[in-house]
């Protein structure tokens, strides 16, 4: 698992902005969903072609939030990275400037449909209710990438959970794109997985900055446990 390093400066000046640390703590379970980016072969098994070894170490805290998740009534979306033709023509300086022809053909045969790097990693906790989204850009929200957003909206969902990898890849621009678009965003601090600590501390705080609510699995499971309680209370 990854050090977890938040500046204290930085939880400072959160503190002296919105007179709290965590201010989406009182959650609506019916409009909130789970998002569990890229835990796909292709960025978890040993040798794979984007192989991120804390995003195996994660899974369990993954798990525990997706049960947490549907005891209180929330969804969870299991999102894929795709890479298919229409990409390569839409997103052409990703396939060919920042990446050689090896590299390219390497994320070609992970990512595609039909491969195995693209399937979902099988220890996840993958319900029938659950739902799988396929994205084909880094953030799930920009055009032309999924129809999360669609998806979402019409289901009521206004609060979004952040899990998954990389954290200042996919997750970082999903959670970016999200808050501006008036989503509210929990991003789960040992959640998350990058190459490197530093890589994740520093999108870490980021988000507790500027973009999302940062919070732990178990600060996270209480409050949903907490909404599940009073749900179950009203009926």
């Amino acid at each position: 698992m990854h050090k977890i390093e938040i500046a204290p400066e930085v939880m400072n000046r959160v503190k002296a902005w919105r007179g709290t640390t965590h201010m989406f703590e009182n959650l609506d379970p019916a409009r909130t969903a789970h998002l569990i980016v890229d835990l796909q072969n292709g960025f978890m098994e040993v040798g794979a072609t984007v192989e991120l070894p804390v995003a195996r170490d994660i899974v369990p805290n993954v798990n525990e939030i997706c049960k947490a998740v549907r005891a209180a009534g929330g969804t969870n979306v299991f999102i894929r990275y795709l890479i298919d033709e229409p990409t390569h023509v839409a997103w052409s300086t990703w396939f060919t400037d920042f990446a050689n022809p090896q590299r390219a053909k390497a994320m070609n045969d992970t990512f595609s449909r039909s491969c195995h790097g693209f399937e979902l990693w099988p220890t996840l906790d993958v319900k029938s209710e659950d739902l799988i989204v396929d994205k084909t850009r880094f953030g799930a929200f920009v055009p032309g990438s999924s129809q999360l957003h669609e998806i979402l909206q019409a289901r009521g969902i206004d609060t979004l959970i952040i899990t998954g990898t990389a954290t200042n890849v996919c997750c970082e621009s999903t959670t970016r794109d999200a808050m501006q678009m008036n989503y509210k965003v929990i991003f789960v601090a040992d959640g998350n997985a990058a190459l490197t600590d530093a890589e994740h501390n520093a999108t870490l705080n980021n988000m507790a900055a500027l973009f999302a609510d940062v919070m732990t699995t178990a600060e996270l499971v209480g409050f949903l446990e907490k909404a599940s309680a009073m749900r179950q209370a009203a009926e």
